[in-house]
């Protein structure tokens, strides 16, 4: 299937991240699409989108939506994913999905292309997408690793409120609307005021005190990763920043390293851009990289408390990086390397 244009369906076509899937694909000129289906639930359906100059009109997702399609890219939740993943690929497609549904199956790749493209050969026609924090952080990592090797890693996430969709973003901006205003306005969508605070609260809350977010980043990086006893640990925390996730992270390494081949090692990804002259007032920043497709690193400087380690800040577009955008790099890597287009039994 090298070189023939796709046939693509979005799940999920009219909420935050099916949006970004369309603005990715807009500008994707080495990924052709010959067709492009939008799916929606019942709600949505038959409203229409503009793509590439042309207006398209959302149907309602059912039995016979995935046929004749090759790719899909899901975003749509766990529970409808669940209800339409086995459809699609009975159908013959690629699902590639955004939810945490099929993430930690061990019959489903779960995929960064840069990091572990490698693991989709292997794909039965279901491809999970990691969660949004977790996708930034396994680029450095594995980057990390094959530098100096990985030891620990200890991660502390500052997360925007797009991570909990438009119904967060609208909180925000309400909120601090409000609260300028001197204006009452009680918290819906996250358990406490968002605006002007911080929240150590994404998720609901595990046994061990961990939430479930947390307990992603961990879990995920490690299957990413391919090292299932690497010690990761993590505290998610939900800022007033409307779009990009931050990360403090903290690496302890296997060999001693300098910042300085540090910052080498990270500048020769493609997908990686480093900004690093603190002195100079050069951090990346979420302002900075909301629509932008690289994650970027900075205060790149040696951990005062551990022999090895060093400490890294790392910043990208959650709603890009995070899922649309790295959905889309998964699609093109299976076309690239011949596998989408073979019909999986059951």
């Amino acid at each position: 299937m090298k070189g023939r244009a796709m046939r693509v369906a979005i799940l999920g076509a009219t909420g935050q991240v099916g949006r970004e899937f369309l603005k990715v694909l807009e500008t994707r000129d080495n990924f052709p699409i010959e067709e492009l289906r939008l799916l929606s639930s019942s709600r949505s359906a038959g409203s229409e989108i503009e793509f590439r100059g042309k207006k398209i009109k959302v149907i309602e997702v059912n039995e016979k939506a995935f046929e004749g399609i090759d790719i899909v890219l899901a975003s749509a939740g766990g529970s409808v994913s669940k209800q339409w993943a086995p459809v699609a690929v009975q159908a013959g497609c690629v699902f590639i999905d955004n939810s945490s549904a099929f993430r930690m199956d061990k019959d489903v790749p779960l995929v960064v292309p840069e990091v572990n493209g490698h693991a989709l050969k292997n794909h039965k026609g279901l491809v999970a997408n990691p969660n949004c924090s977790t996708a930034q952080l396994v680029v450095v990592l594995k980057i990390m690793h094959e530098l100096a090797g990985l030891k620990r890693v200890i991660v502390s996430t500052y997360q925007s409120v797009s991570g909990a969709g438009k119904e967060g973003m609208d909180e925000l901006e309400k909120q601090t609307k409000a609260l300028v205003n001197e204006e009452p306005y009680a918290p819906k969508k996250f358990p406490k005021q968002i605006s002007f605070n911080l929240i150590p609260h994404i998720d609901s809350f595990a046994e061990d005190g961990y939430t479930k977010e947390e307990l992603k980043v961990i879990y995920e990086t490690r299957k990413i990763l391919e090292l299932p006893d690497l010690p990761v640990t993590c505290t998610a925390v939900r800022v007033p920043v409307l779009v990009g996730h931050s990360e403090s992270v903290l690496v302890d390494l296997e060999k001693k390293v300098s910042p300085a081949q540090v910052r080498e090692s990270l500048a020769n990804s493609p997908i990686v851009e480093v900004w690093d002259q603190p002195e100079e007032g050069i951090y990346p920043t979420p302002i900075d990289c909301a629509g932008e497709d690289p994650v970027y690193v900075g205060r790149i400087r040696r951990d005062t408390s551990s022999e090895n380690g060093i400490n890294l800040w790392v910043v990208a577009d959650n709603l890009r990086i995070g899922a649309a955008l790295n959905a889309v790099r998964i699609a093109e890597y299976m076309v690239a390397n011949s596998l989408v287009g073979q019909k999986v039994t059951t």
